[in-house]
């Protein structure tokens, strides 16, 4: 898609309009409307340690426990509230901890085994793609 410049904006957006409102000064509010999609999905094949902690999945952990190393799977949805599902979807899929959900702004990051969480991954994509309907991304694996 090409881009447009800011007069070619104004001029379909108020096209009956436009001559009039030229050289006026307009006020313009953008929102976002989210759509049905999971718009990321990836596994982290074995996290280092600088990752685990600059994502903040070092905090809250029993002393002792050391998640360093593990798999780690993320995945984003709008809209925002589907990552609920998800969580729970994941969780009875496979043998994962759940590390971090945002339902404010859909991001959920899963943490385990390769194996588990690239099957809770895959199952969430699944569910959300043939169940719910959704726009889904590839899985994507580093």
């Amino acid at each position: 898609m090409a881009r447009i410049t800011k007069e070619e904006l104004l001029e379909k957006l108020f096209h009956d309009d436009y001559e009039r409102l030229k050289g006026t000064r307009l006020r313009m509010t953008r929102l976002r409307v989210p759509g049905k999609e999971v718009c990321l999905a990836h596994v982290i094949s074995s996290s280092q340690t600088c990752v685990y902690q600059n994502l903040g999945l070092h905090i809250g952990v029993h002393e002792g426990e050391d998640h360093t190393g593990e798999s780690i799977g993320l995945i984003r949805f709008t809209p925002w509230e589907a990552v609920v599902v998800a969580a729970d979807v994941a969780m009875k899929s496979a043998e994962v901890q759940l590390a971090f959900m945002d339902r404010f702004c859909g991001s959920l990051i899963l943490t385990g085994g390769l194996s588990e969480v690239q099957t809770a991954v895959e199952e969430v994509v699944r569910f959300f793609r043939e169940v719910l309907g959704f726009h889904t991304c590839e899985i994507h694996r580093n």
